[in-house]
């Protein structure tokens, strides 16, 4: 598929929204380079539907600046800001054929009539639905009624392409095929895009980059493995895959006294004393059996389910405190399974683990060994 035009950039500024008293969306700021697939992720109420329908004109920003080739759109209607818009619940017309569908755009841009019925047979090919032509929209199962949607999209060249929870009516298994051929159209074609999703494996499958939010602010942009190896938060370590996340105190930088009484053995050293969390991933930790030299933790195999290529224990900590633990379930290196109510120590080493200071931001590490031969009070002297 070739472009009609260049791919465009899209820049916010300071974008914010505000209901009433209610700040919906709070400065947000974000570049997206053309030809770039940006995913806004976060849970329901966090704000990114509501920045896509800013982007879209559907809603007047309270404040800041929308961009589009560093041109200003804040005062251009939702018919003139040259979008392709894919609804969650596609928004087809009933009463017209997929391919009249398909034309819509066309006809409102007054294409010629030549012109727009040959860019209709390309997007009906390009989405595999050419013998569809003829056929009613209620005809079509909901993976072909994406399809028809994403086609009309595409149709009428858009500088910029905005879905809002595009697969959430598909079941698990369209979702992802659908996922997939919605990111090789994008990338084959060159078209910078936005997606808004709640399905964090959705987001990671399909963007380029992932923008976290909560309840209306960002919380980290990145590319996937930024946001999973070392995520800005404890809110994203949680929400981007799964992280075991313990809060609690931080003494001397080596040992973390949970809320509910655990002491944790740090494989690191850090910079702070005081209020902190933990995140370990589940892949991250090994059993090891009681009393292991390495221990970080002790407890009790309290469940171990055979997942196929994935092997996964539930340990209870001995405060009570249940850690997943996820090793490989097949092959040379599939992990030991472990019988419920066997005492087991967990360890981890230093990369693993991720901690965060009062404020939520990543604690110091101290990893020079002089330094750490010093104690806490000499690291922090010496930043």
């Amino acid at each position: 598929m070739t472009p009609a035009r260049e791919a465009a950039s899209l820049t916010l500024r300071a974008l914010s929204k505000r209901f009433g008293a209610q700040l919906a969306v709070s400065e947000v700021d974000l570049h997206v380079e053309p030809g770039e697939m940006i995913v806004l992720l976060g849970p329901s109420g966090c704000g990114k539907t509501t920045t896509l329908r800013m982007i879209a004109g559907f809603l007047a920003a309270s404040s800041g600046d929308i961009m589009l080739d560093g041109t200003s759109i804040l005062g251009l209607p939702a018919h003139a800001r040259d979008m392709g818009i894919v609804f969650q619940s596609y928004a087809l017309f009933p009463h017209l054929t997929v391919a009249r569908n398909v034309r819509f755009g066309l006809e409102m841009r007054r294409v010629a009539a030549a012109a727009a019925a040959a860019r209709v047979d390309e997007m009906l090919r390009l989405v595999k639905l050419e013998s569809f032509a003829d056929r009613s929209p209620r005809s079509l199962s909901g993976g072909q009624q994406q399809r028809v949607a994403l086609a009309r999209a595409l149709a009428i060249h858009p500088r910029l392409l905005l879905l809002d929870e595009p697969l959430s009516n598909l079941d698990a298994a369209l979702r992802q095929e659908m996922a997939r051929e919605i990111r090789i159209l994008q990338r084959d074609g060159g078209i910078t895009a936005i997606i808004v999703t709640h399905d964090q494996g959705e987001a990671m499958a399909m963007a380029d980059r992932l923008v976290v939010m909560r309840d209306g602010r960002v919380e980290q942009i990145g590319r996937q493995e930024d946001l999973y190896e070392r995520p800005a938060t404890p809110f994203v370590a949680g929400f981007i895959g799964q992280s075991n996340l313990l809060r609690g105190t931080l003494e001397g930088g080596t040992q973390l006294l949970a809320e509910a009484g655990e002491r944790v053995a740090l494989a690191g050293r850090y910079g702070h004393d005081g209020r902190a969390c933990l995140a370990v991933r589940p892949e991250s930790i090994r059993v090891a059996v009681h009393g292991d030299a390495d221990a970080r933790a002790a407890g009790t195999v309290k469940l171990c389910s055979y997942l196929g290529a994935v092997l996964e224990h539930v340990v209870r900590l001995d405060s009570g405190l249940d850690v997943i633990v996820r090793g490989p379930g097949l092959g040379p290196d599939a992990a030991r399974r472990w019988t419920p109510g066997e005492r087991v120590s967990l360890t981890w080493n230093a990369a693993a683990e991720r901690v965060f200071d009062d404020r939520d931001r990543p604690a110091p590490a101290c990893n020079d060994p002089a330094i750490i031969a010093g104690g806490n009070q000499e690291w922090t002297q010496t930043r």
